[in-house]
């Protein structure tokens, strides 16, 4: 298969927060980079309580373009005002490639891309734009632009193969247009032998007696701390050894800490506040079980970190989740939002320490195979050399 050498490939993404979609991006970034590609990464300037990895872009040797009137948020004016702006920069550097990230990117990129006469556009859907959290008409109008805006993409990456079967069905593109390509991680900084378990737990306060459950996500609506909490509080009546620890921060801190507070979980769990990406590790070493109540996703990373560091996964059976938390060998799924099932499955992964190890040790040599950064990047430079291979 062809290679792309000797070309320029401009990525855009709406910001630059800690997240998967971001840290992929940027992973991609300096992959590629390292190749001897020339690379520009275009990016809003928003940041928030997750924190951001703006730095970590600029450290790392490409070209960094913060534009201030790509936000988040939908705003009619401003969104055109980061059209216009992405038409005219993308004129001015004209990039072979424009790889866009995120909903607000996706769509302004790709059609921006299109109007200064890029040769070819690609897309990555990290999670779905319109999905089970929003409302009917959100949802529509979303589908709406992403059909759009997939009429002038020349391929459309998912990070799981579930996003393929729901972009297909909701009428996005043909199938033929898509390609499934994992979001690689750093995988060397996740190896269990690396860190004193015993150590990291004393800091939390816990101790070997105790079951350690996890979460790894920012502390924000949809995460699905709505449904964990009281799942917690049920497990935690039914087995006194259990132990909980939270990885991230986010605007709903202070409301969770009080649920947490009013249900008699706040002895028993540990916030850690936002850590750095290269933490992550280090902290699920601490961990017996990892639970990932997230009401959406495209494939759930923190499920892969854990997988990596030996530790099984909890998930609710959603998008991209089965396609690393695999029944009986890897952890184990449970109804979405099913309070109950969930909290059954924390007593009973809790009681079960050889099948714990057992799902652990699978999970990683499983994730070792797929999910390191360096095969993304090869996946997505052979796409490249491909696509400009065809139009040639």
């Amino acid at each position: 298969m062809a290679q792309a050498s000797g070309i320029h490939i401009c990525h855009i993404i709406t910001r630059l927060i800690v997240g998967g979609a971001q840290e992929n991006t940027i992973l991609t970034c300096r992959g590629l980079h390292e190749r001897g590609r020339r690379v520009t990464l275009i990016t809003g300037p928003e940041a928030g309580p997750e924190g951001q990895l703006l730095d970590e872009a600029r450290a790392t040797g490409y070209d960094v373009i913060v534009l201030p009137s790509l936000r988040r948020a939908v705003n009619p004016l401003a969104d055109r005002q980061a059209y216009t702006d992405l038409v005219e920069i993308l004129r001015q550097i004209r990039p072979d490639i424009v790889h866009t990230h995120s909903s607000k990117a996706g769509i302004i990129g790709r059609f921006a891309a299109r109007a200064a006469r890029v040769p070819i556009v690609v897309h990555t859907i990290h999670g779905m734009s319109f999905n089970r959290t929003q409302s009917w008409m959100e949802q529509s109008l979303y589908r709406f632009l992403e059909q759009r805006a997939a009429r002038i993409t020349d391929c459309l990456v998912t990070v799981a193969d579930a996003m393929i079967d729901q972009a297909t069905e909701a009428g996005i593109a043909p199938r033929e247009k898509f390609r499934t390509v994992y979001s690689g991680m750093e995988v060397d900084w996740f190896s269990p032998d690396r860190y004193d378990r015993a150590a990291i737990r004393a800091s939390w306060g816990f101790s070997d007696e105790h079951v350690v459950v996890g979460a790894i996500a920012r502390l924000f609506r949809n995460k699905g701390y709505e449904k964990l909490i009281p799942a917690m509080a049920d497990a935690a009546r039914r087995n006194p050894a259990l132990r909980f620890v939270w990885v991230g921060d986010g605007a709903q801190r202070t409301e969770y800490e009080e649920e947490l507070e009013y249900r008699g979980l706040r002895d028993r769990t540990h916030l850690t506040g936002l850590v750095p990406p290269n933490e992550v590790a280090r902290m699920a070493a601490g961990m017996d079980i990892l639970v990932h109540a997230s009401q959406w996703e495209g494939l759930p990373r923190a499920a892969v970190q854990a997988l990596l560091m030996e530790v099984p996964v909890i998930s609710f059976d959603i998008d991209g989740a089965p396609e690393v938390v695999i029944p009986g060998q890897t952890g184990m799924l449970v109804p979405l939002n099913d309070v109950d099932a969930l909290a059954d499955a924390m007593v009973e992964l809790a009681a079960d320490p050889q099948r714990r190890r057992r799902f652990g040790q699978a999970g990683r040599q499983t994730c070792l195979q797929h999910f390191d950064w360096r095969y993304m990047v090869d996946q997505l430079d052979r796409i490249y050399g491909n696509l400009l291979a065809a139009r040639r």
